[in-house]
């Protein structure tokens, strides 16, 4: 019998989309075929620390339910080192993390889709799937995405920045001209506004 490859699922995370991200984490592990793959389930809590939860267990909830991130469960870090690196627990007593095949990051955001923990898998020498650091920071960065888009020929929408430093009253005067759609530039999602902020 063929050894299950060992896939670090990390979920949860410090943004503002911490609930999605548990959510979709859910879909992974549940997609997961358990006759190949062998699921490692690592939360991250909103301070930013890591935990190992128990997999069996978090598998017996309800299928599409969100994962439940436990704060009490044991912490782990990254163990850096090339071949074989792993994540280790911090408490004596917690079960070995052990190494990983490879890394899912389903993280939302901030220090998750910015190119942040694709960074830091990447010093660890931990393989992960997905986009690689910059693609990462240039996606999440919309400004910063669309001139790239723009400098190789693509048609992209028209648009302008509202940089922090100009205010509300930058954004409003926006609105007042008929503008329906602003973007985040880094931390969230799209959103819309219709009227006056």
């Amino acid at each position: 019998m063929e050894r299950k490859l060992r896939v670090g699922v990390i979920f949860g995370g410090r943004s503002g989309e911490h609930e999605i991200s548990l959510l979709s984490a859910r879909s992974i592990v549940d997609a997961l075929d358990r006759e190949r793959y062998e699921p490692v389930l690592l939360g991250i809590d909103r301070e930013g620390r890591w935990h190992l939860h128990d997999a069996a267990q978090a598998l017996l909830a309800t299928p599409g339910a969100p994962l439940h991130l436990d704060p009490t469960a044991p912490q782990v870090v990254v163990s850096p080192g090339g071949e074989g690196a792993s994540l280790v627990t911090t408490q004596d007593a917690a079960p070995a993390v052990g190494s990983l095949d490879v890394v899912f990051p389903v993280l939302h955001g901030t220090y998750g889709e910015d190119g942040t923990i694709q960074g830091l898998l990447e010093m660890a020498g931990v393989p992960y799937v997905g986009s690689g650091v910059l693609g990462s920071a240039a996606g999440m960065d919309k400004d910063v995405a669309k001139r790239l888009l723009r400098s190789v020929g693509l048609p992209v929408v028209e648009g302008f920045v509202v940089r922090a430093r100009q205010g509300r009253s930058a954004a409003s005067e926006l609105l007042q001209r008929g503008e329906r759609v602003i973007s985040t530039a880094r931390t969230k999602g799209n959103f819309a506004y219709k009227g006056v902020m």
